[in-house]
Formats: structure tokens, C-alpha cells, sequence
């Protein structure tokens, strides 16, 4: 009887991720349960494993600083404000918008409203159909149930549709939100917007300048 074949490596064991750069949004707080400092830690460490640089906002202090540090000294490229690549915005839309435009994907860890802002903003800009990236929930310690409480309200009243739902990608573990990111397939609605349009009219490119999806 023959044997069975070997399971395809993972991207952690040599397999390049699909990702080139991830976006993370986080607190510049530490929080005050070490599970986030330890998590931040474990996020950084897991994108350096997969071999996936780092775009975020910037700064050197709470959870921004713990990730941050961890995939500069494992070696990748971060591009942010304080390590790594340091690019200067106009304003606060031009970093929103920079930032969606060079990463694949989006992780959100605990944070408070600077942190939410961004993560409903990308799963807005999903839903509209503005891009097919995944966006994650790293839900440390049930920090984000009471959100994604509200989310499925939401469905529940008609507010949000079960394709919007299935947009936000929740786990407990970088380990495992990473491979969920690296499975995930995005649910089309009617009514989406055109991505070429958001990319002259939001991000200010040309029709010839193309954006990975």
C-alpha cells in the first residue's frame, strides 16, 4: 500500500506568503493586560516568519512600538513614521490612504479610537468594493467581542448584509489570524465601486498606476 504525499508546506515553513506587506493598526498604549504586549510581540515575530514587511502609522511606544520592533530586529522593512521607512502625508487622509494603498491585508490589535477608526474604515472601503483585501480581528482576550456583538446586531437588523460579515476575519492568535488572512476569499455585492475610480479620486494616481487587490 503506498504512502500518502506530503501536505504542501505552509508559508511559515518556506512557502512565500501571498502577503508583500501587511498594514496593522494598534494601540500606542500598552493596555493594561500583558496579553496585548505579548501579542503585539507574537504579530511581529509571525510576519517576520512569513516573511511579510510592515506598514503602520508609526510610532515608538505601546503595542506600535512592541510590533514594530519585533519585525525590525527579525530583519524586515517596516514603512511608518519613527522606524523604518519614513514617509511624509500631507494630511491625515493622505497616511490612511498611503497606508491601504501599500499594504495587502489589514490586522487590527487592541487599540482604542484611533485604532477603530481605521479598521471600520477599511472594512467600509470592502464593503463598497473599493478593495479586495482581508482585514483581520486579533481578538486578544475577548477584547473585541463586545464589536463583534454589535456587527452581528447589525446583520440581524438589516443593517449590515451576511457579505459585509464575512468581510471581518477574527482569531485569538497571530498564528492562526495570519493563515485565516492567507485563505481568505472576498464575497462580492451588487453596487460596488469602481477601483479605478477610488484610485485617481481617493488615493491620487493615474489610470496607468496599477494597485495590487
Amino acid at each position: 500500500m503506498g504512502t500518502e504525499p506530503p501536505s504542501p508546506p505552509s508559508p511559515v515553513e518556506g512557502c512565500p506568503s501571498r502577503f508583500r506587506r501587511i498594514c496593522v493598526f494598534c494601540g500606542s498604549s500598552p493596555g493594561r493586560n500583558p496579553s496585548y504586549q505579548l501579542s503585539a510581540i507574537q504579530l511581529g515575530e509571525e510576519l517576520v516568519s512569513r516573511r511579510i514587511d510592515l506598514v503602520y502609522g508609526g510610532g515608538s511606544t505601546g503595542l506600535m512600538g512592541l510590533v514594530s520592533q519585533a519585525v525590525y530586529d527579525g530583519g524586515r522593512h517596516i514603512t511608518g513614521e519613527i522606524v523604518g521607512e519614513v514617509r511624509v502625508v500631507a494630511d491625515m487622509h493622505q497616511r490612511k490612504a498611503d497606508k491601504a494603498r501599500l499594504a495587502d491585508a489589514f490586522v487590527a490589535l487592541p487599540g482604542g479610537y484611533g485604532t477603530l477608526e481605521e479598521l471600520l474604515e477599511v472594512i467600509t472601503w470592502a464593503q463598497l468594493g473599493i478593495h479586495d483585501k482581508p482585514v483581520g480581528l486579533l481578538n486578544i482576550d475577548g477584547y473585541y467581542n463586545s464589536l463583534l456583538s454589535f456587527v452581528d446586531k447589525a446583520v440581524d437588523e438589516g443593517f449590515v448584509t451576511p457579505a459585509a460579515r464575512h468581510i471581518i476575519v477574527c482569531a485569538t492568535s497571530a498564528h492562526e489570524l495570519l493563515s485565516k488572512l492567507e485563505e481568505y476569499e472576498p464575497v462580492h455585492e451588487e453596487g460596488a465601486a469602481p477601483k479605478l475610480s477610488w484610485e485617481v479620486e481617493q488615493l491620487g494616481h493615474s489610470p496607468k498606476e496599477n494597485i495590487d487587490r
